[in-house]
């Protein structure tokens, strides 16, 4: 498998150094320059084509969003991880399709599982979108270890206990503190209801079927088990089975 090039961008020399011994600790992946500012950062991509970019935010010149902003409107766009001491940015960092957002100090861990998702994202970027997918994106989570990025592809169901809910995505689970309402509100071209306490991933939805007591049950796609469905929604989920069409969810 061919080596995953990084390109490191942050003004901070320590910051730099750090990253560079982080990432030369993993296998599968090398740094292929570094850069201190926006313009720099804009010049390395263009003549060094990295595949992932781990990117500060407060650099001289244009800050690091400005810098993700005009990356991802290259044809071939690197993938971008945020690196940062400040976690007010991460909706921002959603809307200009970041694979990932660590605090600094960035830990190797965490560094492993962004570099993985960017991987990932880079070849899907490179490749035409299946048309029973749905459409990109990614939630921005704050939870104890810090702001996380759960890409909505990802996500197989929603489910609220009391007044918290927990996201089940493929890379494990996680609380958040969105209510299933904003969750259906915003990302409903994502999610369905299929009762008043979970919302589930409309590609793992499979088949609808009745168990031995007579209750609705939804089966998930890829073996990932099943979910029961309120009286309520069972007709609206039998509709969508339906209507379902590739392209369309």
């Amino acid at each position: 498998m061919t080596s995953q090039r990084i390109l490191i961008a942050d003004d901070e020399p320590l910051a730099r150094d750090r990253l560079r011994r982080l990432v030369e600790g993993l296998p599968g992946y090398s740094v292929c320059g570094e850069a201190t500012d926006s313009d720099r950062t804009l010049q390395a991509v263009a003549e060094l084509e990295p595949d992932i970019v781990l990117l500060d935010i407060r650099m001289p010149g244009a800050d690091g969003m400005d810098v993700a902003t005009h990356l991802s409107q290259l044809e071939r766009p690197p993938a971008v991880i945020f690196c940062t001491a400040y976690d007010h940015y991460a909706l921002q960092a959603f809307e200009v399709n970041a694979s990932a957002y660590l605090m600094k100090p960035v830990r190797k861990d965490a560094l492993a599982k962004a570099l993985q998702r960017a991987a990932k994202t880079n070849r899907l970027q490179q490749q035409p979108p299946a048309s029973t997918a749905p459409a990109g994106g990614e939630l921005a989570v704050r939870t104890y270890r810090g702001t996380e990025l759960i890409d909505l592809a990802s996500l197989i169901y929603c489910q609220a206990d009391q007044k918290y809910v927990t996201l089940h995505h493929l890379q494990g689970d996680v609380l958040c503190d969105y209510t299933l309402k904003e969750l259906e509100q915003h990302y409903g071209d994502h999610l369905l209801r299929v009762h008043r306490n979970t919302l589930v991933g409309t590609r793992f939805i499979q088949a609808l079927h009745r168990n031995v007591r007579g209750q609705a049950i939804l089966v998930l796609r890829d073996g990932l088990g099943e979910l029961p469905v309120s009286r309520r929604h069972a007709s609206e989920l039998r509709q969508w089975l339906q209507d379902y069409r590739p392209g369309r969810h």
